[in-house]
């Protein structure tokens, strides 16, 4: 018997057509409760529709507005799963994210009789210092990319005497393709508004604030909900005081992913570092002792709490315990949201649950932008925070993208340097210019004109900017530049020594050729052209070719390919 349909309305469902299937279902199927949920993880999938039942669940992926769907779904025999990989709530190492996509967002009731707000009861049951304690034993680290133990930094506010402590959620999730920290908003709010009441009071904070990225409006959505449902329960009565939560929406500036660029926003100010120490458990939010952690770090504090420190502890490496969240992206099967336990090797999650196939992929860039690249061989690199550091990378936030063969990893480091220079205050100068010169002498390289002064020049200027940076952002930019000089320097070598990209992604380095035995004169090539570079009589003119690919993505018999420069077409 079916017992409620569930639609993945997670802003990746949404914008893969969920709202359109979540209405049609509700005006042909009027006997069956239709909800909308957040985010199921297989974002490969969606729309996905779960049908609960007596005796399990049906999953159907990639839906669309049919009779067909309706048919399916009221002649269902028996539990399947359609989905490409097992779902995710079904893998015995999901915690954190166990609720996602599992209960209706918007309704405390349901969150309530899965365990919500248990955590916060038992905390509230124990005494402020030895929840700090069980957060400690926990071994929980930072997941906002720093990684630093949660424990010891909540002992330094719970230590401070004064007047207002101030607990901050940093919901701006600034990696470019990153969404851990979004989905968790748009599926769970209340187990992020749970941590924040336990943190509230383990530490003693009277103001709460939810710094959260202005393009998120259904998480925005989701917590206000959530929030005035907390309110009218009473549950933001920590001991003998009551504790508001307030959103502040920012405009998605990168750099306010550290903690006291953070702060100037929240105060209104421009998002600027400022030098530390002073750091924000002395001296933060208009003064006040503050604390900052991120969306999934706060949201491990209610399952921290409810099974016990020593307990979590016991998933993961010796000093990095739990779970991680990644927005596994790039050349695989299955992208999605995964979590996964500490130290699974990079290879169990790129072939193992993102489906890629065996040598298809020949590095992973970990950590966001700020992260670093890790060839095929090291795969079997186990997935915590001091082994990614010794390989030049970072866990960051929990950006994970696979690098398939066909990409040019000078080119990549290219892309994410972009990004950094662009993304700067501009406060240092060695971030502000050196990042900037970095990017120049990178684009030189993929342009055709670099040389092996260029290569030797971003080896010695790179570990400048990390010196000379007042923030993290600068400190980490030249990442993805180090390790792919340090792992692919045969590619930064070929740009500069033969002219030619490897992976033929480099424009300037490739020119567009033509074979007129494979080709059936069909005239698509030369009728979709912007530039008129095709002739007549198919003959390709690189000159005026802008490489915009536009014949290569209609040709039917696969006649044009990219190729290095100097293969003539025929």
């Amino acid at each position: 018997m079916i017992k409620r349909i569930k639609v993945g309305a997670g802003s990746c469902g949404l914008a893969a057509g969920a709202g359109a299937v979540r209405d049609y279902l509700k005006e042909h199927i009027t006997d069956i409760d239709i909800v909308d949920v957040g985010c199921i993880g297989h974002c490969y999938a969606e729309p996905i529709v779960e049908v609960e039942t007596d005796s399990g669940s049906y999953f159907f992926e990639h839906v669309d507005v049919s009779k067909d769907l309706v048919e399916n779904i009221r002649n269902l025999e028996g539990p399947s799963d359609f989905l490409g990989r097992p779902s995710r709530k079904d893998q015995e190492h999901i915690k954190v994210t166990a609720l996602a996509g599992h209960i209706d967002p918007e309704s405390i009731d349901e969150y309530i009789a899965n365990g919500g707000y248990s955590g916060l009861e038992k905390a509230l049951s124990m005494k402020p210092g030895d929840v700090v304690e069980e957060v400690k034993k926990s071994g929980l680290r930072g997941r906002g990319g720093g990684g630093f133990p949660t424990g010891l930094k909540w002992s330094f506010l719970a230590g401070k005497d004064a007047d207002q402590k101030i607990l901050i959620c940093n919901a701006d999730e600034g990696d470019p393709g990153a969404f851990m920290d979004r989905s968790m908003m748009e599926s769970v709010p209340h187990q992020l508004l749970e941590g924040m009441l336990i943190g509230a009071w383990a530490m003693g904070a009277t103001q709460l604030f939810i710094y959260i990225r202005a393009e998120y409006p259904l998480a925005v959505k989701h917590l206000t909900t959530a929030i005035e449902q907390v309110k009218k329960r009473g549950l933001n009565k920590i001991g003998d005081r009551s504790v508001d939560f307030n959103l502040k929406e920012g405009a998605g500036a990168f750099v306010c992913g550290e903690e006291t660029a953070l702060i100037h926003s929240l105060e209104g100010k421009r998002g600027n570092p400022r030098y530390r120490p002073p750091f924000p458990t002395d001296y933060g939010f208009k003064g006040y002792p503050s604390l900052i952690n991120n969306v999934e770090t706060f949201s491990n504090i209610p399952l921290l709490v409810r099974e016990g420190g020593e307990t979590f502890a016991s998933v993961g490496t010796e000093k990095s315990k739990g779970t991680k969240l990644f927005a596994l992206a790039g050349d695989v099967q299955y992208p999605g949201l995964v979590e996964v336990p500490m130290g699974i090797t990079i290879g169990e999650i790129i072939y193992d649950i993102g489906g890629a196939e065996e040598g298809s992929v020949k590095a992973v860039q970990i950590g966001g932008p700020s992260g670093g690249c890790i060839p095929a061989e090291l795969f079997d690199t186990p997935v915590d925070y001091d082994s990614l550091r010794q390989l030049g990378a970072i866990m960051g936030s929990g950006g994970l993208i696979a690098i398939g063969n066909n990409r040019c990893m000078v080119e990549t480091a290219r892309f994410f340097l972009e990004f950094t220079t662009r993304e700067s205050c501009g406060k240092c100068t060695f971030c502000r210019v050196g990042t900037k010169r970095m990017l120049e002498t990178l684009e030189k390289i993929t342009g055709g004109n670099g040389t092996e002064e260029d290569i030797a020049f971003l080896s010695d200027i790179a570990p400048k900017i990390i010196k000379g940076s007042l923030c993290g952002l600068g400190q980490t930019a030249p990442n993805p530049v180090l390790t792919t000089l340090r792992y692919f320097e045969n590619e930064y070598l070929a740009h500069v020594r033969d002219k030619q990209c490897p992976a033929l992604q480099c424009d300037a380095l490739v020119d567009l050729k033509l074979d007129k035995e494979k080709c059936i004169e069909c005239n698509l090539c030369i009728k979709n052209c912007p530039v008129n570079a095709i002739s007549d009589d198919y003959i390709i003119d690189n000159d005026t070719c802008t490489r915009c690919n536009t014949c290569i993505e209609l040709c039917p018999v696969n006649a044009i390919e990219r190729v290095n420069q100097g293969v003539k077409s025929v």
